[in-house]
């Protein structure tokens, strides 16, 4: 009865975990405009503008191409529920994950990649040329980048002996030796490809969302657009928290307590909020570079990924 219990409280705190950050999401993508804003010497737009402009696509009828299949309906849905499912899981408000059953690694690898999978495909499956250049792009970005976050992952799973993401958050830092060079290497190579599958400069940029940056997004409208654009949003969000909740755990609670976890999550608004601050001020000091030339960046955050992997190895 007790673990039943547990197991229920714990599934309670996931929903609190994953319904904050998906009211925070908008926020902390607003605020990132307002910053950039600001060091080009522009007003800029409120900093609860997405609120508002997601309140409008929500409130708005859908506009459906004729060529468009299964794939692009259920893309929106799709995506939403995936980043949310990922956001129960991950140790955010506590040091363990409040839902075991995608609290795994592997499990969450899976989930983000099902996103851009479909993320991409819909561009295909609307029947828009540049959709599908937007969607070509996405997996290229993808083939990039994606191992650089999984290799950084697994090696604090490998200096954790466990993929599950409560256990590498709590042990981490807390074993009897640990590996400072491995997860100092590791944290960089993860940082660094977060900031890039987030949406920023030199790659990208936020106000290019008719180039290639939202190139699958051409052919959604209305509703189905603003679930998407969410879905984007809490994805960002979600990233900065699993890097939050694996290297900087400070802050997370420990026990179920009610105080406890309000703590924490006062911490993790706190933490969210420098993370994305962090994030728009590097942003704003880089010009954007050609998308051909992405190799040679993800190659430096590949090398320092691989450098983690022998510095676990070695056990530094």
């Amino acid at each position: 009865m007790v673990s039943v219990l547990q197991t229920l409280l714990l599934f309670l705190v996931g929903v609190v975990q994953a319904g904050l950050l998906l009211l925070l999401a908008p926020l902390l993508s607003g605020m990132a405009r307002v910053v950039r804003a600001k060091f080009h010497s522009r007003r800029g737009p409120p900093i609860l503008q997405d609120y508002i402009d997601l309140g409008k696509l929500l409130a708005r009828g859908e506009v459906i191409p004729p060529e468009a299949g299964v794939v692009f309906r259920i893309t929106p849905y799709v995506l939403l529920a995936a980043m949310l499912l990922v956001a129960m899981a991950i140790p955010a408000l506590m040091t363990r994950s409040p839902l075991t059953a995608t609290g795994d690694l592997i499990a969450v690898i899976y989930l983000f990649a099902l996103t851009r999978f479909f993320f991409a495909l819909s561009g295909v499956d609307s029947g828009s040329m540049f959709a599908g250049i937007g969607a070509g792009r996405e997996t290229t970005l993808a083939v990039l980048n994606e191992p650089v976050m999984v290799l950084s992952l697994f090696v604090v799973a490998l200096l954790a002996g466990s993929t599950n993401l409560g256990v590498i958050s709590a042990s981490i830092f807390a074993g009897p030796t640990p590996a400072f060079a491995a997860t100092g290497m590791a944290m960089v190579a993860f940082a660094f490809a977060i900031f890039l599958e987030i949406g920023k400069l030199p790659l990208d940029l936020v106000e290019a969302e008719q180039e290639l940056q939202e190139g699958p997004l051409t052919e959604y409208s209305g509703c189905a657009l603003g679930l998407i654009k969410w879905g984007l949003y809490l994805k960002q969000t979600v990233m900065a928290a699993l890097f939050l909740g694996i290297f900087v755990p400070a802050g997370a609670a420990a026990s179920l307590s009610p105080l406890s976890l309000a703590r924490a999550g006062g911490v993790l608004v706190l933490k969210l909020v420098i993370v994305f601050l962090i994030f728009a001020l590097i942003e704003n000091t880089m010009a954007r570079i050609r998308f051909l030339s992405s190799s040679r960046l993800t190659f430096m955050a590949a090398t320092a990924a691989l450098l983690a992997f022998a510095f676990s190895l070695a056990g530094i």
